[in-house]
C-alpha cells in the first residue's frame, strides 16, 4: 500500500498507508491531518486541500490542470511546487510521496 507523509510547518510528520486511487486529499481527511480542509470536498473548487510537494516528487506527478491552476490562485502563499492535494491521484509510482502543509493553513 503507498505511503503517504504529510509534513506541519512545525516539522512534525504522519506516515499514512493510502489506497492506490484516492488522493492525497481524502487520506488527509480521512486520518485527521491537520490543515487540509477540503471545503469543496475535493472538486477542485476551493484551494483548502493546498500542499506544498516536496521538490524529489513534483517530476513524478502529471502537470496541473488548467482549474487546479486556477485555484491555486485563491491560496495561501503559493510557490512554484503548490498543488491542491485533491489532485494528486495516490499510486505505487508515487510512494512515499511527501507534502508540506502551508503555515497559514496549520
Amino acid at each position: 500500500m503507498p505511503k503517504v507523509i504529510y509534513v506541519t510547518p512545525s516539522g512534525d510528520r504522519r506516515e499514512i498507508d493510502a489506497k492506490a486511487g484516492t488522493t492525497v486529499m481524502e487520506n488527509a481527511v480521512r486520518n485527521d491531518v491537520p490543515g487540509i480542509e477540503a471545503e469543496c470536498g475535493g472538486a477542485c473548487a476551493c484551494a483548502t486541500c493546498h500542499v506544498y510537494v516536496d521538490e524529489a516528487w513534483t517530476a513524478k506527478l502529471p502537470e496541473p490542470e488548467a482549474m487546479e491552476e486556477d485555484m491555486l490562485d485563491f491560496a495561501f502563499a503559493p510557490q512554484d511546487n503548490s498543488r491542491l492535494s485533491c489532485q494528486i491521484i495516490v499510486n505505487d509510482d508515487i510512494d512515499g510521496i511527501t507534502v508540506t502543509i502551508p503555515e497559514e493553513q496549520a
